[in-house]
């Protein structure tokens, strides 16, 4: 039920005032708060055997993610599902490709527990930060409690919501400059509409607004074994349903999907339209499809220029 009606959603939606709001130019945060978390993402102490951080699987000079079709983790281990990014992921409704998190607090302990990724804890993470004078002292100026499991969490989210990448070409086309896309670009844009990709990337960040089934149309078999919401709920379901990943700086985000299946945007967007919506799209579709992506890379988020 839950698929028959995203399929007819795009009909409905097809008169409907503009689906996708531009990333405000900037966001309210703590600063203070926001550095210290900074300092922690690239700090490889938070993994059992000190050798991974935040950033290892989330490279913030590139798309947020790392290109590899897994992440590696303590003692090369590899991951199950592909690394999304974590650029514009204050805007998500839940975090991960399952949604176990519920916010970016809640997220942030994940990858620390995770014996695949960082193979520690919290309380593992925060013996060693203890003993280092720099964190013991900015933790007492940032927090009244000073360092501990929450504000150790706390911090970390902060900075993450603050990796905001706004401007994009398509941001100023939606803010009224109509010369921002060119005509192949708009082209794709309403295509992207017509051929009901906007059923389920819409909104502020092109996705993470809700779940949605892969292979709606037609049987998509997975190259991993994760079962996505499934994991979550145990619900029959909820087999095969994963977090719709936004398309902000896709461009940059190579391997797609879950499972990485997809080496290129032209490869994503054709499975796309064939699994999800039913079609077979022609190469000039594709093509122009693909050149409105590209127009979904923002600017670098402020915040990394901060000190």
């Amino acid at each position: 039920m839950k698929s028959i009606i995203l399929i007819l959603l795009p009909i409905l939606l097809l008169n409907c005032k503009e689906l996708i709001l531009p990333i405000k130019s900037t966001e309210s945060y703590d600063l203070q708060k926001a550095l210290l978390g900074k300092k922690l993402f690239f700090d490889k102490r938070l993994s059992k055997d000190n050798t991974i951080s935040c950033a290892s699987c989330h490279d913030l000079e590139k798309g947020g993610d790392d290109n590899r079709d897994f992440s590696l983790g303590v003692n090369n281990k590899k991951g199950e599902v592909n690394s999304p990014t974590v650029f514009n992921s204050r805007y998500n409704f839940t975090q991960f490709w399952n949604g176990r998190a519920r916010d970016l607090k809640e997220q942030v302990s994940g990858p620390i527990h995770n014996p695949v990724e960082m193979g520690s804890s919290l309380d593992e993470a925060l013996e060693k930060l203890k003993k280092d004078d720099y964190y013991n002292k900015q933790f007492k100026i940032v927090f009244k409690d000073g360092l501990t499991k929450k504000n150790l969490v706390d911090a970390i989210a902060e900075f993450e919501g603050a990796l905001i990448t706004p401007d994009s070409k398509f941001d100023r086309y939606l803010k009224g400059d109509k010369k921002a896309l060119s005509k192949d670009e708009l082209e794709g844009y309403k295509l992207f509409k017509q051929n009901g990709c906007i059923s389920c990337h819409n909104g502020i960040n092109i996705g993470g607004n809700l779940f949605q089934k892969m292979g709606i149309l037609k049987e998509y078999k997975s190259k991993v074994g994760n079962l996505g919401r499934y994991e979550v709920t145990k619900d029959i379901e909820d087999k095969n349903y994963f977090k719709v990943p936004t398309l902000r700086n896709i461009n940059k985000t190579a391997p797609y999907f879950h499972d990485a299946s997809a080496k290129t945007l032209e490869d994503a967007v054709a499975i796309m339209i064939e699994y999800q919506l039913g079609m077979q799209a022609s190469k000039d579709e594709i093509d122009k499809i693909v050149k409105f992506l590209k127009t979904l890379d923002g600017k670098k988020p402020e915040i990394l220029d901060k000190k």
